[in-house]
């Protein structure tokens, strides 16, 4: 995905994603920019939440990996949900262009 996948970038986080045949998997990511292991899980345990809270909209046979930016870290949840569902629809734009 890091080399060979499509990236969307929203301000608290980054989505890489490719198209799969088998089911939507998902992978959570935090950089080393949020200084501290305990503030990186909980900005990965939020971004976790968030995608719980958008997945219905994900297309429902990709690969894709959030990445977490700084503001992912203090955004509220409901920015995050909105920012995720923003980035899902970006990719069932882009998959139907194909």
């Amino acid at each position: 995905l890091f080399q060979q996948g499509k990236r969307i970038e929203r301000p608290s986080l980054i989505v890489l994603w490719r198209p799969s045949a088998s089911p939507r998997r998902a992978g959570f990511a935090v950089g080393r920019q949020i200084r501290g292991a305990v503030h990186r899980n909980r900005a990965r345990r939020r971004l976790r939440e968030a995608y719980r809270a958008a997945r219905e909209i994900a297309p429902a046979s990709v690969d894709l990996v959030v990445i977490g930016r700084g503001p992912a870290l203090t955004a509220s949840l409901t920015t995050l949900v909105d920012e995720m569902r923003e980035a899902f629809r970006a990719m069932a734009m882009k998959r139907s262009e194909r």
